[in-house]
This record gives structure tokens, sequence and C-alpha cells, in this order.
């Protein structure tokens, strides 16, 4: 069932006010933390004792109920910095930050109640305990009772396909065996909000698959758990995560779906495989502007080249120059769009936010 906007009466009239916005499930607003750090030895000749560095610079965005939301940057963006933030961990010198409603200045022991942090750290695990007793140890750390912990650890076992390896030690595991164990050990709290920091670095790309797909399917929607991740990983940014806001150094510079920030600062590349690259049609079409940034490889075992390049305009003109193609006799064996690597799309949301586009 739809919201339905309540009526109020203004001056006589009877006017309709919009539906209250649904409160975010993770909500941050002009989140700011800075460091001091020493000052080298010529800066202290100078008078200069210390330094201080600002990590993150008035971060600000919100994350609805059910989402995966990804959080993006290179290194020293601020990622960490955040995530620390929100685990209560670090105190932010500015702005504020919620959790399910609770505010990490003034609540923190509540929004430890309402969210866990993951990181791919493996050696927070016990490795000569059992992956039974690992879960076991940090059930009795979260004051589960006794009589309720083996049920609790059985059941989180289950979960994350474990239940059959629950009596091996964890130095026996495979590191996706240990990641697993360590969304498990966070689900023993049963959080509301998860943070994962880039929880399949140590993967391979079949683990990290398996691994995303359980979060979605086990977290998400059957517990409706919401999940914000650190990432590096382009088929997790794009493929995976709902939104995602990209940092650097410290600021936010883009929110938006993968998609929209695609279309957004994404360049349209084209790859086009055909046995002359060479051909006078490419240099006149590159004279005329629809073409540009030409680039060709070398033939293939078949002979073929694979020449990449962007083309102007919409759908409706990549099918012109196909056409245009053919009827000058070039011949193309394929013509596909080239989708923009995470490193591409980083680096011009960076470009542009300097004011000047990415070459």
């Amino acid at each position: 069932m739809g919201t339905i906007a309540t009526s109020v009466l203004t001056d006589g009239a009877l006017e309709f006010a919009p539906p209250a916005a649904r409160e975010s499930t993770v909500a941050v607003s002009e989140l700011t933390k800075r460091f001091s750090s020493r000052a080298s030895v010529r800066e202290m000749l100078r008078g200069h004792f210390r330094t201080v560095a600002t990590v993150v610079d008035r971060v600000s965005f919100d994350v609805q109920e059910g989402e995966i939301f990804g959080v993006l940057g290179p290194n020293g963006a601020g990622k960490t910095s955040i995530f620390k933030m929100l685990s209560t961990l670090v105190v932010p010198d500015e702005g504020y930050a919620t959790i399910c409603g609770k505010d990490i200045w003034t609540e923190p022991a509540q929004v430890r109640s309402q969210l866990a942090a993951v990181s791919s750290d493996e050696r927070s695990l016990n490795w000569r305990l059992s992956a039974r007793e690992n879960l076991l140890l940090f059930a009795g750390l979260h004051k589960v009772p006794r009589r309720d912990a083996e049920a609790l650890v059985l059941a989180m076992l289950q979960r994350v396909g474990l239940e059959a390896s629950g009596h091996k030690m964890v130095a026996a595991f495979s590191s996706g065996m240990r990641q697993r164990l360590l969304i498990a050990r966070s689900m023993l709290a049963r959080p509301k909000v998860l943070l994962l920091d880039e929880p399949t670095r140590a993967l391979d790309p079949i683990s990290a698959q398996e691994l995303r797909v359980f979060l979605r399917s086990e977290l998400v929607e059957r517990q409706r758990c919401t999940i914000v991740l650190a990432t590096h990983n382009a088929d997790e940014a794009f493929g995976f995560c709902d939104r995602i806001v990209v940092l650097n150094k410290g600021r936010v510079l883009a929110t938006g779906s993968p998609s929209e920030l695609r279309a957004r600062y994404g360049e349209e590349r084209f790859r086009i495989v055909t046995a002359q690259p060479h051909h006078p049609c490419f240099a006149r079409l590159e004279t005329m502007g629809v073409m540009h940034r030409l680039k060709c490889d070398g033939p293939g075992i078949d002979e073929w080249h694979t020449l990449e390049c962007s083309i102007a305009g919409d759908s409706s003109q990549t099918a012109s120059v196909l056409d245009v193609l053919h009827q000058n006799g070039v011949p193309v064996a394929r013509l596909e769009r080239i989708e923009p690597s995470l490193a591409d799309l980083i680096a011009r949301i960076i470009a542009a936010s300097n004011g000047h586009a990415h070459a």
C-alpha cells in the first residue's frame, strides 16, 4: 500500500502536505575528521611542531534500509576513517551520523548494538580454534546465554554454508571459508547494518562472486540487513552495489547508481573488429568529428584487427557509422560498446571535479 499524503488546513483552505520522508538507515552529514602528526626535524627548527591533515572533509550521504551502498575512491580517500567513525571507534571533529536513528556522538552503545563491521583481516580469527569454537568465543563476548549459544552458532554456520566444516581448525580453511566465517561472526549480534571493508580482496573470482550472491540473498533479501562496503573491485561496484559514492582526498565527488554515474561521467567507447583498419573511410569519419581517439591493435590469429574509438552522438549515430562502413565496403565482424573500467570512471569523476576533462 502506498503512503497517503496528509491533509492540512492553511488559512481556511484544504491543502495536501507531502508524506514524510523515510528515515535513512545510515545518515551521514558534513562528517569531518582531522589528524595531527608530528613534524619533521626541519619543521621543528622552523617552529612548526605538528601538522594537521583533514582526511574526511564534510562528507554527506544516506543509505536506505536493505540497500547495498558502495564507498569508492583511491587509497587515502578517507574510506577507512569513515568506517571507523560509523563504528564509533573514532570520534569525528565535525558533523554527525546516525545508524538506525542512533547518533554516533551521543548514543555510541546503541549504535554498536545495531551495527557490525567486517574487515578482510583473517588474522582477527583464532586459527588454532575450530570454526565452531571461534563463534562460541564471540557469542560469549556478545553475552549470548550459554544455553542458546550452541544453537545460534550452528544456525550461523548453516547460513554461511560451513555447517560441515564447523569442527575444522580455521588454519585449514581457505580464504573464502574464512571470509564466510567472519560474516557469520558478525551475524551473531544480528546487526541491522553491516560495514564491509574490501570483503573479497583475498578471494578468487569464483569465491568472490559466491560471497556476493550470499550477501544479497541471505543478508539483504532474507534478513533485510543494510550493507555499506568499501571496495576497489569493479564487479562489486558496478554489478553488486545499488548505489555508490566516490571519494577523493576526503571529499564526496559523486553519488548515484552505477548506471547513473556511467551515463554522467563515462565515455561512449566502442570496439570495432575489422579486416581493414586503415580504410580511408575511418579517416573521413574522424575528420568529420563523428569518430575520434582511434586506436588500433595488431592483427589477431585470424588477421582481423581490433579498432577502438569514440563515436559522438546517440545510438542512432552509432548505427549510421556502421551503415557508412558497410556502404564503403569495410568488412566489420563486430561492433560493441566498451564498458568503462572502475579506474577510468573514478579518474573521470576526479578530473571533472578539478574542472577539466579526462584525457
